[in-house]
């Protein structure tokens, strides 16, 4: 009989793709930096799902080579979830990734400021993105996601992600 797996939870094809990402990542990078952005509307919270990592995320990821982290977190925003921000995004916390690597670093924005730009269309990397009550978060979100949540709603900022 086959296990299924629950929404949290990598296939052994998926677990190997991370690994060799993480490996890749740590032989060809130097110290590496990403941004997450904290969209709200009302008391929901714009989250996506991606192809090749289990759970719901913040939307973000890598700062490109000349790009400012404030452009990155447009970027990201607008591929990931068709969000176009209409304001600055605002530095939230700056936190160290060990779980990626220990030269990876993440900022965490918080963009007020914002509309919907295009509808979001699944793609090979984001399979989802919607908003989600506060107090209804979808089954898979991060623990790490939820930590930031509760950071933003006024617990004590951790160091690290």
């Amino acid at each position: 009989m086959t296990r299924g797996r629950g929404p949290g939870e990598l296939s052994r094809l998926g677990r190997l793709r991370q690994r060799a990402y993480l490996r890749l990542a740590r032989a060809t990078r130097g110290m590496t930096l990403g941004v997450r952005a904290a969209v709200f509307d009302g008391d929901s919270v714009l989250l996506v799902r991606h192809s090749y990592v289990p759970g719901w995320y913040f939307p973000g990821g890598g700062v490109d080579p000349g790009e400012t982290v404030a452009e990155a977190v447009r970027r990201e925003l607008h591929e990931e979830a068709g969000v176009a921000l209409t304001g600055e995004p605002e530095l939230f916390g700056f936190y160290l990734n060990r779980i990626a690597s220990v030269r990876d670093h993440v900022a965490l924005f918080l963009c007020p400021a914002w509309t919907p730009a295009v509808a979001h269309q699944p793609s090979r990397e984001i399979v989802e993105a919607g908003f989600f009550p506060l107090d209804r978060l979808p089954e898979g979100t991060t623990n790490a996601t939820r930590r930031r949540l509760d950071e933003i709603a006024g617990a004590v900022v951790a160091a690290e992600w």
